[in-house]
C-alpha cells in the first residue's frame, strides 16, 4: 500500500526555500483545528490542543489505513492574530490567539471524524476547510523567538514593494520537533495570505 504524504503532494507549501519571501497559490485543505489564545509556552490550553490533535489524527489514519487508504500524518501547523496589530513583531505572546491544526486526507469525512472522537472519547477537535489562495512564504531556520525580525521585514518591505496586504491570518508549519530538534535547527514555513491593495 502506498502511502500519500500531504508534503510531497503539496511540495511547494511544505518545502520552500529560506533567504526570501516568496509568492505561492494555496489551494483549499481540510484540517482537524482546535483554538486558544495566550502563549504557547506558558498556557495549558497549548499543550492539550496540540495531545488532541495528534491523538485524534492518528486515530483516523489508523482507521483509514484498516479501510485500505494509509498515509503519513501531516505535521502541526498553527493560524495566529491578535487584536494588537504589532503583538508577533514585539513578541507579546501573552496578546497571541491561535488555531493549531494538523492537514487531513481530502478523503476523511466528517462521519471518520465523529467516530474517532467517540473513540477516543474527547470533544475537539473539529474538521474544517481552510482556503487561502495566493500567499507569502518562506523558510524560517532557526529558534521560534526569532521569527520577528523576519514577519516585521515583510510587513514592512516585501508587502509594501508588493503591493499586497494581509488576506487571512499569519500561518506557520512546523517540520521540526522542538522536543528532538536543537532550536537553531528548527525549520518552520510562514506564511501569509495576501491580496492586492
Amino acid at each position: 500500500m502506498t502511502k500519500f504524504d500531504i508534503k510531497k503532494e503539496l511540495r511547494a507549501l511544505y518545502s520552500p526555500r529560506a533567504g526570501d519571501w516568496a509568492f505561492v497559490e494555496v489551494p483549499p485543505q481540510q484540517f482537524l483545528m482546535v483554538d486558544g489564545h495566550g502563549d504557547p509556552n506558558t498556557s495549558p490550553l497549548y499543550p492539550a490542543a496540540v495531545e488532541a490533535l495528534y491523538g485524534l489524527s492518528y486515530a483516523i489514519k489508523f482507521a483509514s489505513k484498516a479501510a485500505g487508504r494509509d498515509y503519513v500524518v501531516a505535521p502541526l501547523e498553527g493560524l495566529w492574530d491578535s487584536d494588537v496589530a504589532d503583538a508577533f513583531v514585539r513578541n507579546d505572546r501573552a496578546l497571541w490567539r491561535w488555531t493549531m491544526m494538523i492537514a487531513q486526507p481530502d478523503w476523511i469525512t466528517p462521519e471518520a471524524v465523529h467516530a474517532a472522537r467517540a473513540a477516543k472519547g474527547i470533544a475537539a477537535p473539529r474538521l474544517e476547510s481552510l482556503s487561502e489562495g495566493r500567499s507569502l512564504q518562506i523558510l524560517h531556520v532557526g529558534p521560534y523567538a526569532d521569527e520577528a525580525p523576519t514577519l516585521a521585514r515583510l510587513h514592512d518591505e516585501v508587502m509594501l514593494a508588493n503591493g499586497v496586504t494581509f488576506n487571512g491570518r499569519h500561518h506557520e508549519v512546523y517540520l521540526g520537533d522542538p522536543r528532538k530538534v536543537a532550536p537553531e535547527k528548527l525549520r518552520t514555513v510562514l506564511r501569509q495570505p495576501v491580496r492586492a491593495v
